[in-house]
């Protein structure tokens, strides 16, 4: 017999705006809720509650959806599920084994549209030279090619039906240093000629600082900071924002940077801490921390930060670390 013994919150209050034509990137430990974000957001997981809007709640040009309250058939119906796609974290695992690349980057477009088979062939063709591949590669199997051309065919597959909007899972994490260079390129040509809109999840700062205009700090299911990639990086608020900046090795002998270790670890997410969920690690936490969840406010024009102590944070961190501004060298 089977009983329920807890409950994980995966996500509590995520707030977000991405605009048409921006790479937002969404930062954090694993495990504080980054890829269950992107997976809701175009509903290859349904939300327990909350809203999802496509369009945005106002646009001027079209009808905005709630993607999360929307029946699946319905959005196919208006077209809305093959606008958003997904490229996923391991080209390994995300394509199938046993079909040749034709068939797996031909498959979305045929449920899409009807093609006669020479026409859906040159689509497919098309699709390869977009992503730096030829022809050549149509009869071959996944395991017949190196990490990056799978991620490569991954992406070839995502844009074929000509999508709006792409949540980027960790996509060159898995992938050699020499290699990841090469996919963010593509998927920054990609964004450019093709007009799309990223979300790009990661753990790496300096990946998403070169291909992001704005980024979002995670932690444990809540989004702690936003703003503007350039502004984070040189005036970051939140302690967590701080920690993990701090960590980024800076390439300079006689730099004085000073890393911020957090104490403990991460806590459960089926039994988060009341109050703000980073006062067990944070080094300036106070009595208020403990009791009374902070809100995400703005500290400057398109910098939100979820902190009580966000308006004397640069004293306090130059008081305990001596550095006015952490992660400001990466």
């Amino acid at each position: 017999m089977r009983h329920e013994v807890g409950t994980v919150k995966a996500l509590d209050g995520i707030d977000l705006d991405i605009y048409r034509g921006e790479c937002l990137g969404l930062v954090g430990e694993s495990g504080c809720g980054k890829t269950t974000t992107g997976k809701a957001v175009i509903r290859l997981h349904d939300p327990s509650s909350g809203h999802v809007y496509y369009h945005g709640k106002s646009s001027e040009n079209a009808a905005p959806v709630d993607i999360a309250a929307t029946g699946k058939s319905t959005l196919k119906h208006l077209g809305i599920r093959s606008k958003l796609q997904m490229v996923f974290q391991d080209p390994t695992t995300s394509l199938n084994p046993r079909m040749l690349v034709k068939n797996i980057i031909a498959e979305p477009i045929k449920t899409q549209e009807r093609l006669g088979s020479r026409e859906l062939e040159q689509r497919v063709i098309d699709l390869l030279h977009l992503v730096g591949l030829t022809r050549d590669h149509l009869l071959r199997y996944p395991h017949e090619f190196s990490g990056g051309q799978r991620q490569r065919i991954a992406v070839a597959r995502a844009i074929a039906t000509d999508p709006d909007f792409i949540v980027l899972d960790e996509p060159t994490s898995a992938l050699d240093v020499s290699v990841q260079s090469q996919i963010l390129n593509l998927l920054k040509s990609l964004q450019q000629r093709l007009k799309l809109t990223y979300m790009f999840v990661t753990h790496h700062l300096l990946v998403v600082k070169y291909i992001s205009n704005r980024l979002a700090v995670m932690y444990l299911g809540k989004i702690v900071e936003i703003a503007d990639t350039g502004e984070l990086f040189s005036n970051p608020v939140h302690p967590y924002t701080l920690a993990l900046l701090s960590a980024i090795p800076v390439p300079d002998i006689k730099g004085k940077q000073r890393r911020i270790v957090l104490p403990g670890d991460v806590p459960s997410s089926v039994n988060p801490p009341t109050g703000c969920r980073f006062h067990t690690r944070c080094p300036f936490a106070v009595e208020r921390c403990l009791r009374q969840e902070p809100l995400l406010e703005a500290v400057s024009h398109g910098h939100l930060v979820s902190c009580h102590r966000k308006r004397d944070m640069q004293k306090l961190v130059m008081y305990k670390f001596g550095q006015k501004r952490i992660g400001s060298r990466a």
